[in-house]
């Protein structure tokens, strides 16, 4: 985080430059009055926050939002109380009074970091939302897999997979060829990974293959038994929160 403080009284903005690197805080200036920190303001990008003293040596600093539109978060910095509800109005973060308390600061700091997130957890959300507008069509998904075995590395089209399912914290593919082969990832990684026209995770233990299902009964409480071609290993049901997507899946 990136802050500017506006205080005219340069032994007090060296203090608090000290307090915020403590922090771990980087000062990027340090301006000391109305003129200076308009001039500094015209011409630079602002910062997340300003820590602003409210009397300066050639006026209050109010007379800098009556020129320009400030863009940064404010933190109030000043000797006196009696500004406290004109700085409010100005959407300030917090209002601290002199001399400045290490709790008091951390806590403000940590005001603002709640209501201001960082730019890039911002663009992680952003990252994310692209991803999910994505065509799948425009999506490649797995088409086949590379699987060592002993000393040895064995290529399986994901059209010979019946399904993929974990066991004591592990998990596995089961192939046409009715073996099973341990997988590196976990069924998550793999539920993204592969096309969803294809296969469908049906509970938390298993992802089928469409073209693998031989039958399908229905089960307790409404839920539904899968068949498959040649798994047999255990029951493969459809949980009830997914049965209307599976039956969906299927049409």
């Amino acid at each position: 985080m990136k802050v500017v403080i506006i205080e005219d009284e340069k032994p007090a903005a060296r203090r608090l430059s000290r307090m915020l690197q403590a922090l771990d805080i980087e000062v990027q200036e340090m301006l000391h009055s109305v003129e200076e920190s308009l001039n500094w303001l015209q011409n630079n990008e602002h910062p997340e926050l300003i820590f602003l003293d409210i009397q300066l040596s050639d006026g209050l600093s109010f007379e800098i939002f009556e020129e320009i539109e400030v863009k940064s978060a404010i933190i109030f910095t000043t000797a006196y109380d009696e500004y406290a509800l004109r700085a409010f109005k100005l959407n300030s973060i917090d209002y601290l009074l002199k001399p400045i308390d290490e709790e008091e600061l951390a806590a403000a700091v940590q005001q603002f970091t709640k209501l201001h997130p960082k730019k890039q957890e911002v663009m992680v959300n952003l990252d994310e939302i692209k991803k999910l507008l994505i065509n799948p069509l425009d999506r490649k998904f797995k088409r086949r897999l590379s699987i060592k075995v002993g000393a040895h590395i064995k290529i399986i089209s994901t059209d010979n997979i019946e399904c993929f399912y974990s066991e004591n914290k592990a998990t596995y593919c089961f192939t046409n060829e009715k073996r099973s082969f341990l997988l590196d990832n976990s069924l998550e990684i793999w539920q993204e990974q592969l096309d969803p026209e294809q296969f469908f995770r049906v509970n938390r233990t298993f992802i089928v293959n469409i073209n693998a299902i031989k039958d399908i009964i229905a089960y307790s409480n409404s839920r539904l038994k899968l068949i498959l071609e040649s798994y047999s290993e255990a029951e493969i049901i459809v949980s009830r929160e997914r049965v209307k997507d599976f039956k969906s899946w299927i049409e």
